[in-house]
């Protein structure tokens, strides 16, 4: 079972973290978080596809290469993108800075930023709150983690579950923020899980790589794909099950409980879209295959007629079948089926009979499915969006440089 628990990337035996104000926001809210693993930690990470990466992306991608970390470093405030030799350089002398604090190996440090492109890191800032920071690591020191990464969330994610491999209790916990700039491949997010499983680092990558594909990289906010994006998983073994090394099933087991957390994760990420009155789960039956399943929902997902016909609360089919129409996919409008909220509302060819009382109460609701038949095929798939409303719009028009 998922749990919302503020207890997060600490829930896991062996883990500590803590969030601090290092002054990078204007706001003057928390922006310096660190999370460390007691013993050296198997590392596992996804990053944004994007070609404009930031900085903090490269580095940590030559980390997870080293297979090994015991110490996670994210700010918020300032991204850390498009800075050139400028930006490398703060990258690595910030995980440099935090190695000497916690006397570990500089490999060994993961690094993340969000918040405005195009803007140096303050090292000043940076290095005075690395070392601030590292001495009130604790814990019970997610939620301060949690809070010190979001920019335009409008609450902190956090998650944790367990399971039990072996005899032993094996626990997996995550925090996330993300809001806007949200498009795979990956959303706009940071998301840092721990676990004190003990698997062998080449089937955690696996495990993860996979199920990003059906998780965080089916959601969408706006169809913009962030410079920043990654999913980091650091597991240390504490647990004291036995070493997970291949497909067998124990690792079925790790694989569906970390599956669950990121599904769950990536939902909460798509509902706190910037401004969102709406939550939509998009649901594509019966399509030729994956891709065209994916491609489908992410063309309603994607587009501002359909998700602003939501926060209008209007249920304007001819929006939502054109948006399929358009996505590439194989598929026969005189075939295809559209509902909402289990309500057909198109099919034949033709709008449809139905309740429009009934079908009004629905999208005043928040949550709200809708679901597409193709009858192209066999493959389901699902994506996960929100509306479009004036409060996107402001948020966006004054989150200035």
């Amino acid at each position: 079972m998922i749990n919302e628990n503020k207890a997060g990337v600490t829930f896991a035996k062996g883990f500590k973290a803590t969030g601090i104000k290092a002054g990078i926001k204007k706001s003057g809210n928390a922006d310096l978080a660190i999370i460390t693993s007691d013993t050296e930690a198997a590392v596992a990470g996804t990053f944004t596809q994007n070609k404009v990466a930031a900085a903090p992306v490269y580095v940590s991608k030559d980390v997870v290469k080293t297979k090994t970390a015991k110490a996670i470093v994210a700010n918020s405030g300032c991204a850390n993108a498009c800075t050139g030799q400028q930006g490398m350089d703060d990258a690595h002398k910030t995980a440099q800075i935090a190695a000497a604090e916690l006397n570990i190996n500089k490999d060994d440090v993961i690094v993340a930023s969000t918040g405005v492109i195009g803007v140096t890191l303050p090292m000043d800032k940076i290095e005075t709150g690395i070392k601030a920071a590292v001495p009130t690591l604790n814990n019970d020191g997610s939620d301060a983690a949690a809070n010190a990464i979001i920019t335009t969330d409008t609450y902190t994610k956090s998650l944790t579950t367990s399971i039990t491999l072996d005899g032993k209790e094996v626990r997996i916990g995550a925090i996330a923020k993300g809001a806007g700039m949200i498009q795979p491949n990956m959303a706009t997010m940071l998301c840092f899980i721990t676990t004190d499983a003990n698997i062998e680092q080449v089937r955690l990558q696996t495990a993860l790589s996979e199920i990003i594909e059906k998780t965080f990289n089916m959601i969408s906010v706006d169809g913009d794909m962030s410079t920043n994006d990654m999913v980091i998983v650091l597991a240390n073994g504490q647990a004291g099950n036995n070493k997970i090394i291949e497909n067998d099933e124990n690792y079925q087991i790790f694989y569906q409980a970390l599956s669950e957390l990121c599904c769950q994760m990536a939902q909460k990420v798509a509902a706190d879209g910037e401004g969102a009155t709406k939550f939509l789960t998009i649901n594509i039956n019966n399509a030729r295959n994956f891709r065209d399943a994916k491609l489908a929902g992410m063309s309603i997902a994607n587009s501002p007629l359909v998700k602003t016909a939501f926060f209008g609360q209007d249920p304007n089919w001819g929006r939502i079948l054109c948006a399929v129409g358009y996505s590439g996919v194989d598929m026969n409008p005189e075939n295809t089926e559209v509902k909402i909220g289990g309500i057909t509302i198109y099919s034949n060819g033709l709008g449809a009979a139905f309740d429009k009382n009934a079908l009004q109460d629905i999208m005043s609701e928040h949550d709200i499915a809708i679901d597409i038949n193709l009858n192209m095929g066999s493959t389901n798939a699902t994506v996960w969006s929100c509306d479009l409303s004036y409060e996107y719009v402001k948020i966006n028009g004054e989150y200035h440089t």
